[in-house]
């Protein structure tokens, strides 16, 4: 027991003890100190009956899109689809990558995603991911194996139209799993300044995708708020509730929370 103690803190597995004891104490803090309870976004919205389901959704998911994805990555590599570029990556070259993926990304789901709000490709693909309409972590993981394959392929769809260092691959895979999460939390992190901001007002929030969940018809960028604003597709009282989520008056007319939504 006091060897694999030893081996955990010291070596290559020291970062990840030290991280995986940071988010325990983190979590473990913030349930002690009811900075969850304070941020969360719809305070009654969890249903353990919707968490079951999602749960059980989430495991043929991930059973069925990872192994597609995994065989068809390993493909694109071993017939040379997909190549990396050698040698040591200057920080600016890891920037333009990531920033190409990142942007590149965004727009890509932006408008699939408003696609999979049309008949009949709701019904078929998308509507089973908005069984809840205040989400949670396995919302993230809860839907269609199809629509899971369109947005888990657009990475190696972009690799293998851009070359890019390893050192940028190793950024993009996690922040696919992190934003995932993070706007499925039904939590808000962020401070309330954030929309105010000219520097940070364009990154999405967990609020701002929360109240797709809520609302439906609006909301529907993947890492930023420019496509909604271009298209003007981003809630009008979005901004107002994030600065005041507890003090929110009645929805107006057509804006109802979506019960039992219809795609626009």
């Amino acid at each position: 027991m006091l060897h694999a103690l030893q081996e955990a803190f010291t070596g290559e597995n020291m970062l990840t003890t030290w991280l995986v004891l940071f988010l325990a104490s983190g979590l473990v803090a913030g349930l002690l100190t009811g900075f969850f309870k304070a941020r969360k976004i719809q305070p009654k919205g969890f249903k353990w009956k919707i968490f079951g389901q999602e749960a059980l959704v989430a495991v043929v998911t991930l059973a069925i899109s990872g192994t597609v994805l995994g065989f068809g990555q390993t493909w694109l590599r071993q017939n040379g689809w997909i190549a990396f570029q050698q040698g040591p990556a200057a920080w600016w070259e890891i920037a333009l990558e990531y920033g190409a993926y990142f942007l590149g990304f965004d727009t890509y789901f932006y408008w699939l995603h408003r696609w999979m709000h049309k008949e009949p490709v709701y019904s078929w693909v998308h509507k089973l991911h908005h069984h809840s309409t205040a989400p949670n972590l396995l919302t993230t993981l809860s839907v269609n194996p199809l629509e899971s394959l369109i947005n888990g392929g657009f990475l190696p769809l972009f690799l293998s139209l851009y070359s890019v260092h390893p050192e940028s691959l190793a950024l993009m895979g996690p922040t696919t799993i992190i934003m995932g999460f993070y706007v499925h939390s039904g939590y808000e992190f962020f401070p309330r300044w954030w929309n105010k901001s000219w520097a940070t007002k364009w990154f999405i929030t967990a609020t701002f995708h929360d109240q797709h969940h809520k609302y439906f018809n609006y909301n529907f960028g993947g890492y930023t708020t420019i496509w909604d604003r271009i298209c003007g597709t981003m809630r009008k009282k979005f901004e107002s509730d994030f600065e005041n989520p507890r003090g929110r008056k009645p929805a107006r007319q057509g804006d109802a929370p979506a019960g039992n939504p219809q795609p626009a």
